[in-house]
């Protein structure tokens, strides 16, 4: 989405006067907390970018032959008669904390379009971006304490737009917390920029919107006013840039949840839900592999089972778990045949996810997979269904629709996983 508006005389508004070098992502209009019964108020996701491998982690095939089944090996779990690849050695040791889902399916193969549909609950259509899980939490459920309520790690997703919900619940980029001196830019001054040379700024800035109004209309000036109101929000905020210094954590928990991007983002995904914000989502690259499958995997895989598991232990710890949703998901799986490069490729018939904490049933496996993991052979599960089910546990009516932009369109289409739900 272009955001870069102009006037007549082609000056860029968003461009003159920038407060912190706070762009246009992930800040939103505050609005009431919907309390429809819902048992989340926060959701942090794990996205495992390129589809992970189903064989390979959460569904391990150990009749199957070898050019299937790979070498990873299986192990049993803490739940009876569970196993998941030895690759996932911490996961395995809190299953029962965790909801398995075993028969995810779709149609969809191409990464882009399926990474939009996994994370807004709805297949994409040519006419209209439907908007991520972020922006309708945005919309729904608004801000605490002057935080975002919307944040990604590390960088910028096309799949977590906010479409035409309109850029004012889009997502604020966090970058990357396992950098050394780890510094958010958004919630801080430009270098030898005072507080009171962005209080100046700030009121330049209001006196030439009455300018910019008259020389251009857009639906988009509205966002941009909020954008700028919230830029200066969060660098005035000690709470909002508190909550982002990861650096105050003790080095035995950044050592447990893994010194890189995943584990840093999960730990870092913990302080902002902790301090008010609704949905953190870390992505996680490394997953698309049409070659070197194994090898790549031996380093994805473990990055992950530490995050994830010690996300779990952390906030089960800090009494955060049970309003905090937790979400291990990619766009699809892999295929069951290792190809002739030592890779899988593309494969949306079957893949598995995880689920734990607000709302969701502990130790809960769903669907099961053919003797190949190609297809599920019982309970399938679309990614409607899923999006449906996060909208129930947050009390968020799945039903409702929003005015797209020519005629009413859903937030959802799906129907809860009533077997995941507590």
């Amino acid at each position: 989405m272009n955001l870069n508006i102009t006037t007549g005389q082609g000056l860029s508004r968003r461009n003159l006067l920038r407060v912190g070098g706070l762009g246009a992502a992930g800040l939103t209009l505050p609005a009431a907390l919907r309390a429809a019964g819902g048992k989340a108020t926060s959701c942090i996701a794990i996205f495992q970018l390129g589809g992970c491998c189903q064989l390979s982690s959460w569904d391990p095939k150990p009749e199957a032959p070898p050019e299937m089944r790979g070498s990873f090996g299986h192990m049993p779990t803490s739940l009876p008669g569970v196993h998941v690849s030895t690759l996932l050695p911490q996961c395995a040791k809190r299953m029962h904390k965790m909801a398995l889902i075993r028969s995810m399916t779709s149609e969809v193969a191409i990464h882009d379009v399926a990474q939009r549909y996994m994370f807004s609950g709805t297949r994409p259509r040519t006419e209209l971006q439907h908007p991520s899980f972020g922006a309708v939490l945005s919309r729904e459920m608004g801000s605490r304490d002057g935080l975002p309520p919307f944040v990604v790690v590390p960088d910028r997703q096309a799949a977590a737009e906010a479409g035409f919900l309109g850029s004012g619940y889009d997502q604020f980029v966090a970058g990357d917390p396992k950098d050394k001196n780890y510094r958010v830019r958004d919630v801080a001054l430009p270098d030898g920029m005072s507080f009171d040379e962005a209080v100046a700024n700030k009121n330049l800035l209001r006196q030439l919107d009455s300018e910019f109004a008259r020389a251009e209309k857009s639906p988009l000036l509205d966002s941009m006013d909020l954008f700028y109101q919230k830029a200066f929000e969060l660098v005035s905020s000690a709470g909002t840039r508190k909550a982002f210094q990861i650096e105050e954590e003790p080095a035995k928990l950044r050592d447990a949840y893994g010194r890189n991007t995943t584990g840093q983002g999960a730990l870092l995904g913990r302080r902002l839900v902790e301090a008010g914000v609704r949905l953190v989502s870390i992505f996680q690259g490394g997953y698309d592999t049409h070659t070197g499958h194994e090898a790549a995997y031996k380093r994805i895989l473990p990055e992950f089972d530490a995050a994830l598991s010690t996300l779990v232990d952390d906030l089960e710890q800090r009494g955060l778990l049970e309003t905090t949703l937790v979400l291990g998901i990619g766009e699809f799986g892999r295929t069951p045949q290792i190809n002739p490069a030592a890779g899988r490729d593309h494969w949306p018939g079957a893949w598995s996810m995880v689920m734990a904490g607000a709302g969701i049933e502990k130790g809960a496996v769903i669907g099961k997979t053919d003797a190949r993991g190609a297809y599920p052979t019982e309970r399938p599960v679309s990614i409607e269904d899923i999006g449906a089910t996060i909208y129930k546990v947050f009390g968020i009516d799945y039903h409702k629709a929003y005015e797209g932009p020519n005629r009413p369109v859903p937030i959802s289409t799906g129907v809860p996983v009533k077997e995941i739900l507590a």
